[in-house]
This record gives structure tokens, sequence and C-alpha cells, in this order.
């Protein structure tokens, strides 16, 4: 295994695992998920939704990286949730709330380093 390839499966294997760990936050309303939404002006009700977008994000990281013929699966979930997390990002720095920029920044950071791993391997 090269260390690329190695790159590729701890950081795709971590973003897949923060992705559903937030998820499942999302899905059971957990306080501070509740309270941080509010907070950045997300609807309670989107909750399930960028929960599924975060779900299916991870499972398409695990597939392409399970299988070289699914790598551009791999890419394009990687690139949802740079996306997903872009917004996140975006919600934060609009409504002014910084003290815990670092949460979606590190998330958007790990699916950047997924998506430029999946791209060069």
């Amino acid at each position: 295994m090269t260390g690329i390839q190695l790159a590729l499966l701890v950081v795709t294997l971590l973003t897949a695992a923060v992705n559903v760990g937030m998820a499942i936050a999302d899905l059971a309303g957990v306080r501070f998920v509740l309270a941080n939404s509010a907070e950045v002006g997300v609807p309670r009700a989107w909750l399930p939704r960028l929960a599924a977008l975060k779900l299916a994000g991870a499972a398409g990281l695990l597939l392409g990286l399970h299988d070289a013929a699914l790598r551009p699966l791999g890419a394009a979930a990687a690139c949802g949730l740079v996306l997903l997390y872009l917004g996140a990002l975006t919600f934060h720095l609009r409504a002014r709330v910084l003290y815990n920029l670092a949460f979606p920044g590190f998330y958007f950071a790990t699916a950047v380093a997924s998506l430029a791993l999946t791209v060069s391997s």
C-alpha cells in the first residue's frame, strides 16, 4: 500500500465516521445540535435532510473506497460534503457565530482532504 493509498484510507474512514456521527446527532435531536442550528438560523425541519445528506456522503465515500470502479462515486460524495460544509460555514459567518466555527471547519477540511485524495489516487 502506497502512502497516498494509506492516506486515502485513513482520511476517508475519518470523514465517513464523523459524518455518520453528526447525522446520528442530527436525527436524535441532540441538544448541542438543536442549539447550534437555532443560533445560526437553520430550521429544525432541515435536520433530517441534512442528516440524510451526511449519510449519503459517508456511504458514497465508503463505496468509492471499496471498489476502484466506484471511485467517481466517492469523489462525487466528497464534493457533496465539501458543498454541505461550505454551506454550514456560510451560515455560521452570516449569523456571526464564530466561537464554534472550528467544528464545521474541521468537517469541511476532512471533506476537502477526502476529495483531494480520491481524485489523486
